[in-house]
C-alpha cells in the first residue's frame, strides 16, 4: 500500500517498499502486545502535538522515515509539520519537525522514530565533519560498505544528506580487488585482468600496498586504484607518477585529523567506514507539549532525551 511519503523516498534514491518493509519490522520488534504503558495512562481519544529538536550542532536526515513511522503507526490521524529537508545543518534547540494526533500512537512511534532519525542524522553529521575538513581541495570523502546489515541503503542515504559520495552499494556493482584476492591470483595485474576478462563492461578498482604495484597497474591499464594504508609521503609520490591516469582512492586507518593533510597530496576520494560502522547518534529528542498547549520549556543543549 502507498503512502504520501513514496516519492519523497523514491526521490532520495530509497525504495518505498523496502522502508516500510523495514520500520513494520521494527514496529513488531517494539510492540508484540502493545504498548501497555500508553494505553494504561492515556485516554483513546487524547490528542497532543509532539516536538522533535536538536540537542547539539549538526546536519539532519531520515526525518522522512521518521514521519513514515508515524504515518505507519496512526495513518491519517496523524500530521507532519514544520519539518525541515534532509541535509539540512542546525543548531542546538532547533525544531526540526512537530506531529500532531493521538497521543497514545505519538509515544507508541516516538522512540522508533527517534532511533531512525537520531542514527541518520548521526551519519549525516561524521560526514559532514570529512567534508568540511576536505573543504577547497579536490578530494570527496566516500563511504563503504561497512554498514549496518539491512540498514546500508539508509546509512549511504545519511552520507550524501551530508555531503560524502556512495563507493559501491553492492559485491555485484562494481569489482573491487583487495589484497586477498591478488594472493589468490597472484598479483595486482593478473587480477586486474581476470575481472576485465570475466565482467569487461563492470567498472574495476584495485587496492595497491606500494608504488610498484601501481606503476604495474597504470601500465596494464586501470583506471581506478585504491592505495591502501600508505603514508601521506607515499600517496603524494602515487599522485605525481599517476599523472590523470587513473582516479586514486585513499583508505586504512585514516582519521579526521589527518584529512586535510592526505588531501593535500591530490588524491581523488578519501574512504571512511567509521561514517557508518561506529557513527555516533545525533542528539534529537521528542518532547510532548503540555495539554493546554503551552509550548515545553526550552531544551539545555545535551540533556538526554527519553531513553525508553
Amino acid at each position: 500500500m502507498s503512502t504520501p511519503y513514496d516519492g519523497e523516498l523514491r526521490a532520495a534514491g530509497l525504495d518505498p517498499d523496502a522502508v516500510r518493509a523495514q520500520i513494520a519490522e521494527a514496529l513488531a520488534e517494539d510492540l508484540p502486545a502493545g504498548d501497555v504503558t500508553s494505553i494504561a495512562t492515556i485516554a483513546p481519544d487524547a490528542l497532543g502535538t509532539g516536538v522533535f529538536a536538536a540537542r547539539e550542532a549538526g546536519v539532519v536526515a531520515g526525518l522522512g522515515v521518521a514521519a513514515l513511522v508515524f504515518h505507519e503507526v496512526m495513518g491519517d490521524t496523524v500530521a507532519v509539520t514544520d519539518r525541515v529537508p534532509d541535509g539540512t545543518r542546525v543548531a542546538p534547540g532547533d525544531v526540526v519537525m512537530r506531529v500532531s494526533g493521538p497521543t497514545r500512537g505519538l509515544l507508541t512511534a516516538e522512540r522508533i522514530a527517534l532511533n531512525y532519525a537520531s542514527h541518520l542524522s548521526g551519519v549525516a553529521t561524521a560526514t559532514a565533519h570529512w567534508v568540511d575538513a576536505l573543504a577547497g581541495t579536490r578530494a570527496r570523502v566516500l563511504d563503504t560498505r561497512k554498514t549496518l546489515p539491512t540498514f546500508r541503503a539508509l546509512q549511504k542515504y545519511a552520507v550524501r544528506c551530508g555531503g560524502g559520495v556512495n563507493h559501491r552499494f553492492s559485491l555485484s556493482d562494481r569489482a573491487m580487488v583487495k589484497d586477498n584476492h591478488v594472493v589468490a591470483a597472484g598479483g595486482v595485474v593478473p587480477a586486474y585482468d581476470a575481472v576485465r576478462a570475466a565482467y569487461p563492461d563492470l567498472r574495476v578498482e584495485v587496492e595497491v600496498t606500494d608504488l610498484d604495484q601501481l606503476r604495474d597497474l597504470l601500465a596494464a591499464g586501470c583506471t581506478e586504484i585504491l592505495l591502501d594504508n600508505m603514508d601521506t609521503a607515499t600517496m603524494a609520490e602515487a599522485v605525481r607518477i599517476t599523472e590523470g591516469r587513473a582516479t586514486l582512492e585513499a583508505s586504512g586507518g585514516l582519521t579526521l585529523e589527518r584529512a586535510r593533510e592526505v588531501a593535500e597530496t591530490g588524491v581523488d576520494f578519501i574512504s571512511v567506514g567509521a561514517l557508518t560502522h561506529s557513527v555516533k547518534v545525533f542528539d534529537l529528542g521528542l518532547d510532548l507539549l503540555p495539554r493546554h498547549g503551552a509550548r515545553s520549556a526550552p531544551v539545555a543543549p545535551g540533556t538526554p532525551g527519553t531513553e525508553g
